[in-house]
């Protein structure tokens, strides 16, 4: 299934994002635990490897570790392993004087919070004021470069994270073409899942979601409108949190639309994804209107971590989110019994009666949305080398060689032909998608059925790079949290013939702290968290 297809129909079953571009797999080499994979000579072992916020902050404050010896061994990680994730593209030339700088803070007593010194790679469509290019990995914005930090980056700064470089993604956040390829971009070229070098990351995440995996950074920020944080998360084997829209800025973000666009943390472990969390999170009135209004947040969401969490708790199934892989049906089967284990009540076969025509409704508004928003993005940015998406459409033509070698720009060519934001057709499509998911979807069955959280798969396993075809999803489940503009967080629930599927967790506005408590209690019992070998193929 095309991930653009996800987007119209973004039903249940429906998977989402998409690959393209691959070059072969040549060389491969073999796992950072320092077993072989096919084709290769064993790797060294990586002192760091599934170390965390509070390892390596203990480590840092007893004196055992420096902040820039730790970005120079992630570096020295990324030189050896980028050649064959491709994950990675552009490292900050500035990050090892960032490092010193807030080591000498920490040799004054000044500790910024549990981030300080931690290295963080962030997607290439999120600014960054300094030598980093932003450029949503497309030639047409090569070389440009923000003039000021995106806030989330800014924050990310002040909490005393050393900003380690920019990762890969879907060209444009997966927004150009039906027959796009997830992991590709015309300048960063195709990533690949480190689980296995032929299969796709997902997307449009997928450089965020392979580096985390393979352990090339400490923590990881991608951003999603429709399962660009999860599912790259749950194929790459990893944690990955999409937060209530507005809770993280998205000021300073290259945009799809911003009644669903949120960036969120993409890290290896429950406790990683809630520090980050909170170190990022406040409102911003210069941001653009969410569709959901204002709640509570917290500055340490650390705090509802609970091993016991799931006891008395009621968790609501989306079955109809299920069914597209037996293997996965069997894992999620034997999640639900471990919830019950650990004192959960689950409630079975919900149904939400408007999802396909809130899905379809959802498509009209990104289309719309992103005619607008891109503009505007590109009006607050002098030096972009393009200034607006009918420039971006002219450039991707007359360089369609080497932007367009597999699949084209049709979506760019719909958007182009919708009008503003004032015209009835959006409006009723916003108004429809907005109350189908939110107040009659997520809102309602919960209410009904008086639940904590709803749970389904988060991905089918991930499925071989084919840049002729394009992606080829088996299921999704993210399109209730994305289009409502709710949270939802994946973890790890097992493999399916050694790759990863992950399981979601999703709920109403504002609830991060219940579904990271679930989460959290759901990883600890289960420790399906496994670091990549590097396999050529399966």
């Amino acid at each position: 299934m095309k991930r653009r297809r996800f987007f119209t129909a973004s039903a249940a079953g429906m998977a989402t994002l998409a690959v393209t571009g691959v070059t072969g797999v040549a060389g491969c080499t073999s796992s950072p635990g320092g077993g072989s994979a096919e084709g290769g000579n064993p790797l060294p072992p990586f002192e760091f490897e599934e170390m965390g916020v509070a390892r390596l902050g203990e480590m840092m404050a007893s004196g055992e570790l420096t902040a820039e010896a730790l970005c120079r061994k992630y570096l020295e990680r990324i030189e050896l392993l980028n050649p064959l994730l491709n994950a990675v593209i552009e490292v900050n030339p500035d990050a090892l004087a960032i490092a010193r700088q807030l080591d000498a803070e920490r040799k004054e007593g000044r500790v910024r919070g549990p981030l300080h010194g931690l290295p963080v790679l962030i997607k290439d469509n999120i600014d960054s004021g300094d030598q980093l290019q932003t450029t949503a990995g497309s030639l047409a914005l090569e070389g440009h470069r923000a003039a000021a930090d995106a806030p989330v980056v800014a924050l990310l700064r002040e909490a005393g994270a050393v900003l380690l470089g920019k990762t890969n993604l879907s060209e444009w956040a997966n927004f150009r073409s039906e027959m796009s390829s997830s992991g590709w971009s015309g300048r960063g070229g195709q990533s690949r899942n480190p689980y296995a070098l032929d299969r796709s990351p997902c997307g449009s995440s997928s450089g965020t979601g392979a580096a985390v995996a393979a352990n090339l950074c400490t923590l990881g920020i991608g951003t999603e409108t429709n399962g660009s944080v999860v599912c790259p998360s749950g194929v790459c084997g990893i944690v990955g949190l999409k937060p209530t829209l507005g809770l993280w800025s998205r000021r300073g973000i290259i945009p799809i639309a911003h009644s669903q666009d949120t960036a969120g943390p993409m890290c290896r472990s429950v406790a990683d994804a809630a520090f980050l969390l909170g170190a990022l999170a406040g409102f911003d009135d210069q941001d653009a209107p969410a569709p959901v209004p204002r709640g509570e947040f917290f500055r340490d969401y650390t705090s509802f971590l609970d091993p016991d969490g799931l006891r008395n708790t009621r968790i609501g199934i989306a079955r109809e989110m299920l069914g597209f892989h037996p293997q996965v049906d069997a894992l999620f089967g034997q999640a639900v019994e471990l919830l019950k284990a650990r004192g959960a009540e689950i409630i079975d076969h919900l149904t939400f009666p408007k999802s396909r025509e809130a899905g379809a409704a959802s498509y009209q508004v990104l289309l719309c949305e992103f005619k607008s928003d891109l503009n505007a993005y590109l009006a607050s940015h002098p030096s972009a080398p393009v200034r607006s998406l009918t420039e971006l459409i002219a450039y991707n033509e007359a360089h369609k060689e080497k932007e367009m070698p597999w699949f084209g720009q049709e979506i760019f060519l719909a958007a182009e032909a919708k009008g503003d934001l004032t015209s009835p057709e959006y409006l009723e499509a916003l108004a429809a998608s907005k109350k189908g998911w939110g107040e009659e979807g997520i809102d309602a069955v919960m209410n009904e059925h008086r639940l904590d959280a709803i749970i389904a798969a988060t991905n089918g396993p991930a499925w071989t790079i084919d840049p002729v075809n394009g992606d080829h999803f088996s299921g999704s489940s993210s399109s209730p949290a994305a289009i409502s503009g709710y949270p939802n967080i994946t973890v790890p629930m097992g493999f399916v013939h050694g790759l990863p599927v992950g399981i979601s967790f999703f709920g109403k506005a504002w609830s991060e702290p219940t579904l990271l408590r679930l989460a959290y209690a759901y990883e600890q019992a289960s420790l399906h968290r496994k670091p990549p070998t590097l396999k050529a193929t399966l």
